[in-house]
This record gives structure tokens, sequence and C-alpha cells, in this order.
């Protein structure tokens, strides 16, 4: 990993300003679709934002789409990937269960997710989930973003940065 870390304030502030951007697409408690998503909007947050399908009952989860940034997060392409082709059993599980309550609640969900199953442990991705539906109202795609927060290693600055 070979990009800048960056810090939990800047972290949470790039969280905020996509959360803003998609409360501003709700209407009348009617859940945005990725049609009214407008990348443009958020430019500079796009080198660690995600697109999840969501397929199926009980749910399915496939990356439709993951920023160039989070390359060097994952070591390799993760666009069109499943949870289980990205992730060990124990992180697949997180993912599956905090995606499943996005959809099941119809809610945004932020938290934090260590990278020690990539063997990074002084790393962490700070996350934020919200839910997209073409129709409104049932879930079908995810948007996220990703920003990695924790120590700098000795070996340089890693992680990822927003352009």
């Amino acid at each position: 990993m070979a990009a800048h870390i960056g810090a939990p304030a800047a972290a949470a502030r790039a969280h905020e300003e996509l959360f803003a951007y998609w409360a501003g697409l709700r209407s009348a408690g009617r859940l945005p679709g990725r049609d009214d998503i407008h990348p443009k909007d958020f430019k500079r947050l796009l080198p660690t934002v995600t697109l999840t399908d969501v397929v199926g009952d009980p749910p399915e989860f496939r990356l439709r789409l993951a920023g160039t940034g989070l390359y060097s997060v994952y070591g390799r392409e993760i666009t069109g990937r499943r949870l289980e082709d990205i992730y060990n059993t124990a992180a697949a599980e997180y993912w599956r269960g905090e995606l499943s309550k996005v959809v099941a609640e119809r809610r945004p969900a932020v938290g934090v997710h260590s990278l020690a199953w990539r063997g990074a442990g002084h790393l962490s991705i700070l996350w934020l989930r919200l839910p997209l539906a073409s129709n409104g109202r049932d879930v079908d795609m995810i948007l996220g973003y990703d920003a990695v927060v924790g120590m700098q290693s000795e070996a340089g600055a890693t992680g990822i940065r927003a352009a």
C-alpha cells in the first residue's frame, strides 16, 4: 500500500460531504437511485468510492465499481467481485452483516473495519454505506466511501488519499 493515510477528521468530513449529497437526493421518504447519482458532484471522493449491487433474497453483494484508490488497499482490482472473492471468511461475514443491515433498514451505516485481515493491523477503514433504490423503496445498490486511517508505517505513508 503506497498512498497517503487520511486523518480521522478529514475522513469524517468526507463522509459528511457524501452523506449530505445523498440526503439531498431523498424526497418524501424515497431513497435515491443510481440514476440520481452524478459522480461529477463528488469528484474528489471518487478514488475510494464503491457501488455494490444487491441481488436476491437473502441478498448477495457484488462490487459493481471500486475506485482506483482502493487498488492499493486490496492489492488487486476488486470491481466485479463478490465479498467471498475479496475477503477472508471473517471479513466477508462482517461485510455481509453490515451490508444486509443497510438493505433491511434502508438506512445509511458507518463504521470502522481493521485491515488486519490484509496484514496491516495498524490501519483501519473508516467506511460509509448509503442505500440506493431504483424504485425509491427496495435497496438494489449501495454507494460506499472508504478512508484509510491509522499510524504511518516506518517505510513511509500508506493507505489512500482522495484526489
